[in-house]
């Protein structure tokens, strides 16, 4: 695994060149070489910040949870979207705490992002124990459906990916 001493993280280096070229909205050559220089400059420089390699298992129930996330975020937003254009009185936002079974810190903070990213969903903060998120939602009708929607979309295939 010699190329681990050149790209420490490749998939980050491969995310970093391709938001590059999204941002920049070309393929032109500079820009492509550009981006693939920082891809693998930012990673090599940074890799002493980074004190372990996360573990992932299960690619394929990675790729899984990819497309249910993609689902879900259209989805919420065209939820958010009729909800905001409906009467304020419709609107049930609500703290709910989750209780996590998940330990590991990529696997809890992945969960954190995944919420957040979801439309009418915000992950606001993690106990100190690391046992609880506490998330704000924009409409909750049952708080309990959903925590339990959160655990099994979510954080059983992260549990999965991250701790076995």
């Amino acid at each position: 695994m010699k190329y681990l001493r050149w790209l420490p993280h490749p998939f980050s280096s491969l995310a970093l060149w391709i938001i590059w070229l999204m941002f920049n909205n070309t393929i032109a050559p500079a820009h492509v070489l550009l981006g693939a220089i920082l891809g693998i400059a930012i990673p090599w420089i940074t890799r002493a910040l980074w004190p372990e390699r996360p573990h992932l298992s299960h690619p394929l129930t990675a790729l899984r949870l990819f497309f249910v996330v993609m689902y879900d975020i259209v989805i919420a937003n065209l939820i958010v979207a009729r909800l905001i254009l409906g009467p304020v009185s419709a609107l049930r936002p609500a703290f709910v705490e989750l209780p996590l079974q998940l330990r590991s810190p990529y696997a809890i903070s992945a969960l954190a992002s995944i919420i957040t990213l979801t439309p009418g969903t915000v992950s606001v903060s993690l106990s100190e124990d690391r046992r609880t998120l506490l998330v704000h939602a924009l409409d909750v009708d049952d708080r309990d459906a959903l925590i339990a929607e959160i655990k099994q979309r979510y954080e059983m295939p992260l549990k999965e990916i991250f701790e076995c």
